[in-house]
């Protein structure tokens, strides 16, 4: 009866304050999310979840005692209205016998309206909040973001059929079902939950195929001279390389320059014979699909007028 009255209240609440929150939901025990709009509203909270145990205390829960982050609140009794405006109300909500004992808590976190103003990450220069890269197809990938310079957040909560870790602003995954060696049927949708220290929650979201997101480690040189370029697979590409093929781009760096991506660079992996080459670079990417390519990594040729060399992979 009690829970029915509560419900009672809670449905006039809202109608009287423009429907604030607009919706609620739990992302974790205990952890309650209040989606907001800006305006005036009430959201309540229970301390005790059943009627019996609340007929059961000799007070009839009129005494229970609530605390909003540490600090004793006037409101008493089993139920507690938290109080919204704007993006305000959120916090970690505890109640309590008259001894100071904890009888239940609530974290509530407060969402905004999806169409304001992100607060909590910034876009990156791909214009994207989640940044994901792989070094190969074993189904292992690390995603990165960077932090509002006015804010101070961390992972709440990570959503979707994957394992991670997380460490300051990166995080490490892996998709355990995924074989290197099937075609990727869909996509892996990862849903990252951020919150701040003044309880504000935003959800972050990306989904890709491994194919897209692959950008394999850096080459390794192995021999250069006047007539022959030598280099290997990065270690951590998938085998059999047949199965997983590397394309390479060849560029060679003129004195006075120092990029092997600027105009100063010559792309052409066959015979060269080309004065006041000092430095060689090589990069690579995967032969079959639109992926990123591997950064550079550039090596001096040894003391000659020109540089002459055919290209060699194992």
């Amino acid at each position: 009866m009690r829970i029915l009255i509560i419900s009672i209240i809670f449905a006039l609440l809202q109608q009287g304050n423009g429907q604030n929150p607009k919706a609620h939901w739990t992302l974790l025990p205990n952890i309650l999310v209040l989606q907001v709009n800006g305006a005036l509203g009430q959201h309540p909270l229970t301390c005790l979840e059943s009627a019996e145990e609340v007929m059961r205390r000799d007070d009839k829960g009129q005494e229970i005692i609530w605390k909003k982050n540490g600090v004793e609140e006037d409101q008493r009794g089993n139920m507690y209205l938290v109080e919204l405006e704007e993006s305000l109300g959120g916090g970690n909500y505890t109640c309590h016998n008259k001894d100071g004992s904890l009888l239940n808590h609530t974290v509530v976190l407060i969402q905004e309206d999806k169409t304001k103003t992100r607060k909590i990450l910034v876009k990156s220069d791909q214009e994207d909040y989640l940044i994901c890269s792989t070094q190969n197809y074993n189904g292992e990938f690390h995603c990165s973001w960077t932090w509002h310079p006015g804010r101070v957040g961390k992972v709440a909560f990570i959503r979707g059929d994957i394992s991670c870790s997380v460490d300051g602003s990166r995080m490490s995954c892996r998709d355990k079902q995924h074989c290197p060696y099937a075609e990727e049927a869909q996509h892996i949708n990862i849903n990252v939950y951020f919150k701040t220290n003044h309880f504000l929650v935003e959800n972050y979201s990306k989904y890709f195929y491994l194919s897209e997101i692959v950008k394999p480690d850096k080459v390794k040189i192995s021999k250069v001279n006047g007539t022959t370029l030598e280099w290997s697979y990065p270690s951590s590409w998938n085998s059999p390389y047949s199965y997983f093929p590397l394309t390479f781009q060849i560029a060679q760096i003129r004195r006075g320059c120092k990029k092997c991506s600027n105009s100063c660079t010559h792309s052409k992996a066959s015979m060269l014979q080309i004065p006041k080459v000092e430095i060689v670079c090589i990069r690579a990417k995967d032969a079959l699909c639109n992926s990123h390519w591997s950064e550079w990594i550039k090596k001096k040729k040894k003391k000659k007028n020109y540089l002459k060399f055919s290209v060699q992979y194992f």
